[in-house]
């Protein structure tokens, strides 16, 4: 069963990939699911992460089990999430205001 989803990878592109996307990251198992962008890890530094998934197929069981990564760190998509008109919006103002914070850095 792994092999047929990894005959399914979806470029990953540039922009960030919508909340219930499954995907797989070099070293790591088993798959994950992102269920949170642009996040700082609460006990961590406070670095800005481009993502937060969690196991998949178990899902989020606790803290201990958060993955934190950048979407360089994505070797290959499984499944793209959802893409509605709302997530599309919410993606370009979101885009919007990290742009504006950069720019101010």
């Amino acid at each position: 069963m792994k092999d047929q989803f990894h005959s399914q990878s979806i470029d990953k592109g540039n922009e960030l990939l919508p909340i219930g996307t499954v995907l797989k990251m070099d070293g790591v198992e088993p798959f994950i699911m992102i269920y949170g962008r642009k996040q700082n890890q609460v006990d961590g530094d406070e670095k800005l992460w481009d993502y937060v998934g969690c196991p998949y197929p178990q899902g989020h069981i606790s803290t201990n089990t958060n993955i934190f990564f950048q979407h360089e760190d994505i070797a290959d998509v499984v499944f793209k999430g959802l893409e509605t008109k709302g997530e599309l919006a919410f993606r370009k103002e979101l885009n919007r205001l990290l742009a504006k914070e950069e720019s101010s850095n």
